[in-house]
C-alpha cells in the first residue's frame, strides 16, 4: 500500500509504504535488530507502555536531537515505560552513536534488514528506504494511543504531545488497577 502527500523532505513529496495504523488499533508486532544483531519484537515488551521514536538516520542533526531528547525524558519515566528508537541505520552505527551520544535510557533498534516496523506501521519511505520521522505511543495492552508522523521529515516532532500521551496511558493503567 502506498500513500503520497503525508510527508516531504525539504518540501518535496515522498511516498510512504506499508499499512497505515490508527489510534485505537491493536499495535502490530514487528521484528527489529539490537546492537548485537539479536531480533527484538514489540511483543518482547508486553505489559509495558511503549514509546517508539522513529528517526530517518541517527547521523543527522534533527535525529540526533530527537534521540537525545527522548533519552533525557526517559530518565524521568517509571520502569513500566520503555522508550525505543527505531531507524534504518545499521546496528553497528546505532551502537556507535549511542555510545558517543551517551544514549543509555532509550533502546535503539535497526529496521534495516526487512523493514518489518516500517511496513507494519506505514512509515517506510519508498524513495529513500528510510523511515519517516514519527512517534507512536502504545499502551500496556498494545493499543496505539498516539501517533505523530511529522509532515516535513527535517522538522522535529512534538515532544510535549507525545509525553502527554504517555502520561495519559500511565494514568489509565492506574485507573484500571484500582
Amino acid at each position: 500500500m502506498e500513500r503520497r502527500g503525508i510527508v516531504t523532505i525539504n518540501g518535496n513529496p515522498l511516498t510512504l509504504e506499508g499499512t497505515a495504523v490508527r489510534v485505537g488499533d491493536k499495535a502490530p508486532d514487528f521484528t527489529v535488530l539490537d546492537a548485537d544483531l539479536k531480533e527484538v519484537k514489540l511483543s518482547d515488551f508486553k505489559g509495558k507502555i511503549k514509546v517508539i521514536s522513529v528517526t530517518p538516520s541517527l547521523d543527522t542533526p534533527v535525529c540526533d536531537m530527537q534521540a537525545r531528547k527522548f533519552n533525557e525524558e526517559a530518565a524521568n519515566l517509571p520502569e513500566d515505560v520503555v522508550v525505543m528508537n527505531i531507524s534504518m541505520d545499521l546496528p553497528f552505527a546505532i551502537s556507535r552513536f549511542c555510545t558517543i551520544a551517551g544514549i543509555d535510557k532509550v533502546r535503539a533498534f535497526s529496521d534495516h534488514r526487512d523493514a518489518s516496523f516500517g511496513n507494519a506501521y506505514g512509515v517506510l519511505i519508498k524513495e529513500l528506504r528510510l523511515l519517516a520521522r514519527s512517534i507512536f505511543v502504545i499502551d500496556e495492552e498494545d493499543v496505539i494511543r498516539y501517533i505523530e508522523i511529522v509532515p516535513e521529515i527535517t522538522n522535529q516532532p512534538d515532544y510535549e504531545m507525545a509525553l502527554e500521551a504517555v502520561k495519559k496511558s500511565m494514568c489509565k493503567g492506574i485507573e484500571d488497577a484500582i
